[in-house]
């Protein structure tokens, strides 16, 4: 049976109870207030005729043992008056007694004469009874009242009045069918909010059961909390439905589940996407980048059998990858100038080959040792570097600067007396800082130049690049990258806009360094950003510079 069948069945069972107990109350009650009020008709009457001087008189005749005559009592008075007021209050009998206990009147003339048949001994003590008594009449409610002589004092006789059970209780059936319509009533309201309150429980849960609402939490838990993407659900209201940890690490901050859409401090291009989702799109993606971490988001319309549940976004740390994607641009920079070097190395062996094939030995022989003593390639590049690592890596991006027509050029201060020694870190974050140089030189006026400026202490490598952009227009948010490709982004904002910067900074701050703007802008240049990197250097063997 479906949990909201047995709900129903549970609010239809507590309520017929309710209903059952109700009644039964009320009629209870009803029926007790018939009887007290039938036995307050029949004390009143009897007090009324107890009270009468006439019917004090004629009983007075009859007492302390008087002869009774009952031809003479059924033509009396007496039973004319009691039969009179029997008749008017509709009551079974009204029966007169002397002090004896014997009857001076009765419906039934042939009682009459005869003592009581119900006990009236309390009532000849002077006490009014009232009771529920069986006689020669049935069983009816009855009130004894005794009648005292006013001059002495002494009861000489009762007076009793009964009403017939059947007589009571006429008014019980109009009672019940009262009753029982409010009960109806009642009823019917109840089906009628536990139907209401059954499909208000369908449409909630939609038709899940409670065991399969665990199995549901189960799997959201394992889900939400297992997956390295980010998840966040908004409701159609725009309510933050569900947030999970790893959402929480890409933006920082503490959860936003339960807050509106607008208000819970999501990257503004996050939540346009979401606003157009809810607005009727069925699908946004796109590219978010927080201080140093790079994420991929997908956003989707969220249904159920056609009821629109909101909009998931689905978060995607993209931030190792894009790392090592960087690493490997490093590689491949390193491996483009290991190619120069191999290129050059096979073009000396071969004129070595041909001087000896010249007969012109002692060339060959002065030119080969002269490789073994400064290496494959001369001893500066055409930077001026004498470090093997950065001279060939500065040479191949000062090839692509060409290409681009920007010229990359080495600082006059350049001072290096150290080897490196951690090349993919420095080839990761010196290439983006001259990417981003060229790239912000391209869009500037002419001439389009890049200046690198290396300067070691010990194993530490400091890193700056000039360029002769139009500089940085946003200082504080350079590093954020919140507004790459975005709608408020200026259209020709190079520094900021790319992944670049956000990545250098996480590798140098890896390694226990830094990447800062030193200058957004100054006289005759663009920005200026520099880079410390501790333990990326090392000592060689012989002293060196170049600068």
């Amino acid at each position: 049976m479906r949990f909201a069948t047995r709900v129903l069945l549970m609010q239809l069972g507590a309520a017929v109870a309710i209903v059952v107990v109700c009644l039964a109350a009320f009629v209870a009650f009803a029926v007790g207030q018939l009887r007290a009020e039938a036995e307050s008709t029949a004390l009143g009457i009897a007090r009324s005729v107890a009270s009468d001087d006439e019917v004090t008189a004629a009983v007075l005749r009859y007492a302390h043992g008087a002869p009774l005559d009952a031809g003479e009592l059924a033509s009396g008075p007496l039973q004319r008056q009691a039969a009179e007021i029997a008749a008017r209050t509709g009551a079974l009998f009204v029966v007169i007694a002397n002090d004896a206990g014997m009857r001076l009147a009765h419906p039934e003339p042939g009682e009459l004469g005869r003592e009581l048949s119900t006990d009236y001994a309390a009532v000849l003590r002077g006490e009014e009874t009232v009771q529920w008594q069986q006689g020669t009449l049935g069983e009816s409610a009855r009130a004894k009242v005794p009648i005292v002589d006013e001059t002495s004092g002494a009861v000489v006789g009762l007076v009793s009045v009964g009403f017939a059970r059947s007589r009571v209780y006429d008014d019980v059936p109009s009672v019940l069918l009262v009753v029982g319509g409010v009960a109806a009533v009642a009823a019917a309201t109840a089906v009628a909010v536990a139907l209401l309150i059954r499909r208000r429980l369908e449409t909630m849960t939609r038709g899940v059961q409670p065991d399969e609402l665990d199995a549901l939490l189960q799997s959201r838990a394992a889900v939400l909390d297992g997956v390295h993407d980010g998840v966040v659900a908004v409701s159609p209201d725009g309510i933050v439905r569900a947030c999970n940890p790893a959402a929480v690490r890409t933006f920082g901050g503490s959860d936003r589940t339960g807050r509106p859409v607008a208000d819970a401090e999501l990257p503004r291009r996050l939540v346009r996407a979401i606003e157009r989702v809810l607005a009727g799109e069925d699908r946004v993606e796109g590219e978010l980048v927080r201080a140093d971490r790079v994420a991929y988001f997908d956003v989707r319309r969220a249904t159920n059998d056609g009821d629109d549940l909101g909009a998931v976004a689905v978060l995607r740390d993209r931030t190792d990858v894009l790392a090592l994607v960087g690493r490997l641009e490093a590689v491949r920079s390193a491996t483009n100038a290991l190619r120069v070097q191999r290129h050059e190395f096979a073009n000396r062996m071969h004129v070595a080959a041909g001087m000896l094939a010249a007969g012109r030995g002692v060339e060959a022989e002065r030119m080969i040792a002269e490789f073994a003593h400064r290496g494959a390639i001369p001893e500066e590049s055409e930077l001026g570097l004498t470090e093997p690592f950065l001279a060939s890596f500065l040479t191949a991006k000062a090839t692509e600067a060409r290409e681009r027509g920007v010229e990359l050029r080495l600082s006059d201060d350049t001072l290096l007396l150290g080897v490196v020694a951690e090349a993919e870190d420095v080839a990761a974050v010196l290439g983006n800082l001259v990417d981003n140089a060229v790239a912000a030189a391209v869009a500037g006026e002419e001439p389009r130049w890049v200046s690198v400026s290396l300067l070691d202490d010990a194993d530490t490598l400091a890193i700056t690049v000039t360029d002769s952009g139009r500089g940085v227009d946003d200082p504080e948010r350079v590093f954020e990258n919140a507004r790459r490709r975005e709608d408020d982004a200026p259209a020709d904002a190079i520094h900021g806009r790319g992944i670049g910067l956000p990545l250098a900074r996480r590798f140098a701050r890896r390694r226990g360094g830094a990447v800062w703007l030193v200058e957004p802008r100054g006289e005759g240049h663009g920005a200026v950003f520099a880079a410390r990197l501790p333990g990326a250097m090392a000592a060689r063997s012989g002293a060196g510079a170049a600068g």
